[in-house]
């Protein structure tokens, strides 16, 4: 399986004025904790890091200093989300079926999660890792008042990995790019080109690291995980 890793961001929210996914947890860059994970998936073969060129120099000493035993390419990053994702497609090995996109910021997820999405893909053309959502969800209008309160039973949160047969999202992108779509993930670029995409049951500890308060409840996890599992010590 082929996982591309959008990283092409910033640490705006964290309060930094670098790349998020540089800054220390436990003693390792966020973006080293994701790549442990997905390199230790049994079923990734490859990864691509989509980055903007003023990151490349700190995301190649990283690569350097975890010397995972997989084959990692970095790939310039575009303008949005949207368009790093586009320049990973055409950067994909030709032998490339399927495709993993799994946010860098995700830090938490596990390698089973990877290679459940890789085993669900074999069944269906599009999916996304969620979890039932258990909050009561209210629909809020431009006043601040309520104006709906939809069935929480339906409602689940999107996360990553999502994954997808690499040429049908190439064709997705292809015609978002020719119809001015814009969309926040791939999911919502499939949906909107009229593909079906399946629920794979994500992790409820695999949340994005945003705030400095998700910083500190993703140190308090692998904190957690270092003395339960080896392997993710730092």
């Amino acid at each position: 399986m082929h996982v591309l890793i959008p990283a092409a961001g910033a640490g705006r929210r964290m309060g930094h004025d670098r790349n998020k996914l540089l800054i220390d947890l436990l003693g390792l860059p966020i973006l080293a904790w994701t790549l442990k994970a997905v390199a230790a998936a049994d079923t990734v073969t490859w990864i691509g890091i989509i980055c903007q060129p003023c990151d490349r120099p700190d995301f190649q000493a990283i690569l350097d200093q975890l010397n995972l035993p997989i084959l990692i390419e970095l790939i310039h990053g575009g303008e949005t989300r949207q368009a790093s994702v586009y320049n990973g497609m055409k950067h994909l090995p030709p032998d490339a079926i399927g495709v993993l996109i799994h946010d860098g910021a995700r830090c938490l997820a596990t390698p089973q999660l990877f290679d459940r999405c890789a085993a669900a893909l074999a069944t269906c053309d599009g999916l996304i890792a969620a979890v039932p959502v258990k909050d009561t969800i209210k629909v809020v209008d431009a006043d601040g008042q309520v104006c709906d309160t939809p069935d929480r039973d339906r409602l689940w949160a999107a996360q990553t990995p999502q994954g997808f047969t690499v040429d049908l999202l190439k064709a997705c992108h292809e015609q978002g790019r020719r119809e001015a779509w814009e969309v926040t993930d791939d999911a919502a670029l499939f949906e909107r080109a009229g593909k079906v995409v399946q629920i794979v049951e994500g992790e409820e500890t695999n949340l994005k690291v945003t705030t400095p308060m998700d910083l500190a409840i993703a140190e308090f996890i692998l904190r957690q995980r270092q003395t339960q599992v080896a392997g993710y010590s730092a």
